[in-house]
């Protein structure tokens, strides 16, 4: 830690209140400074009592409230890490947990440097990350919609036969349907209604992004990776908007680990045991990654689609996205020949996919 630190503050953060500790410089044992409201106003009350904030350092968990209160600390002239829950160290004897033993536990910690600290995004990068995650929950909400709607006709022996769901086809079966109690027309109308609301609520947010990404500063990572075969805008948002700068990653190692994508391990002496993926880190990512490894179990080619996104894109871009489509297409039917399960190959291609986005984002990205 910095050597002008002379108190290191933990900070329980809840909606409702926030437990201070403190661990002063040296060897002392943390003490408890008390519990305040959650606005930062009243917490620069209790802070107030430790002297100057240019040599103190705070910290909380990363939860559901977010960085505002980092945000805002920082702007009062207060210096405030975020720390990634997933590593936060662990003493297995303990089984008594309340906010004040939390708040000591954290202040103990950052004194000792045994805290990780995530990227604190910035504003404009977490309102387009906000806004790509509003798309997945109406996507998730339109499926929801859509399955009710067939439960109601398949609870009448109606399902609809065709081969594709939610086409031009499928709408015109829809229409014609009707049914003679005028209780269960009003029930299939408000089925169809909300299939309605829900297609046209993704819609705008589709478009929405669209316009916010204009001006975005990682606008070239975007389509930068929209070159790659399965990754599409809606992905490529998804993918950048969670990850940031990926000069952050010196290694693609490292951006596998953070993704959860390498197998666990468990091994002592001269046994070595692996086994399924650490599923740590950001699940976002990994499921846009995994969804887009299925794409690359047909054979490499130039489709139209990923031509068209090509368009206008570096030419080192191009040349790394067609090298990624000769190697994991390849790797895709190496692995299947071998008869390994289509979900493990996905999630080997998925693990190879991110080292070549992290090489071609890196090429267009300016670190920050």
């Amino acid at each position: 830690m910095e050597d002008d630190i002379t108190a290191f503050v933990g900070l329980d953060v809840h909606k409702d209140s926030i437990a201070v500790a403190v661990a002063d410089a040296g060897r002392a044992a943390p003490r408890f400074l008390g519990t305040c409201g959650p606005r930062v106003g009243e917490l620069l009350k209790t802070l107030s009592r430790l002297g100057e904030a240019a040599h103190t350092l705070l910290a909380y968990e990363a939860g559901p409230c977010g960085f505002a209160l980092a945000r805002e600390l920082h702007r009062q002239g207060w210096r405030c890490q975020v720390i990634a829950v997933s590593k936060m160290p662990r003493r297995p004897g303990e089984r008594i947990k309340t906010d004040r033993r939390d708040a000591l536990t954290l202040a103990s910690y950052l004194r000792s440097g045994e805290l990780t600290p995530v990227t604190l995004p910035d504003a404009r990068d977490e309102a387009i990350r906000d806004l790509s995650r509003a798309r997945e929950d109406a996507v998730r909400a339109r499926l929801k919609a859509r399955q009710q709607l067939k439960a109601m006709l398949l609870r009448h022996g109606m399902p609809y036969t065709g081969k594709t769901s939610w086409g031009s086809t499928h709408e015109r079966f829809l229409a014609r349907i009707a049914f003679e109690h005028p209780a269960q027309q009003i029930a299939w109308a408000e089925y169809r209604s909300a299939v309605l609301e829900a297609g046209q609520r993704v819609e705008r947010i589709t478009a929405a992004l669209r316009e916010q990404i204009a001006g975005w500063r990682f606008g070239a990572a975007v389509r930068a990776l929209m070159c790659f075969k399965g990754i599409d805008f809606v992905a490529a948002v998804a993918l950048v908007s969670e990850l940031g700068d990926l000069h952050r990653f010196e290694h693609p190692k490292q951006l596998m680990a953070y993704l959860g994508l390498v197998p666990s391990e468990f091994s002592s002496g001269q046994s070595r045991s692996q086994g399924s993926i650490t599923k740590t880190g950001n699940a976002h990512v990994r499921r846009v990654l995994v969804e887009a490894a299925w794409c690359y179990r047909y054979s490499a080619r130039m489709s139209r689609p990923v031509t068209e996104r090509q368009q206008d894109q570096p030419r080192s871009v191009c040349e790394i996205a067609w090298r990624a489509q000769l190697r994991l297409c390849s790797r895709y039917r190496r692995l299947s020949a071998r008869g390994m399960h289509a979900n493990k190959v996905c999630v080997a291609v998925a693990r190879e996919l991110a080292a070549f986005l992290w090489e071609a984002a890196r090429l267009v990205q300016q670190p920050t």
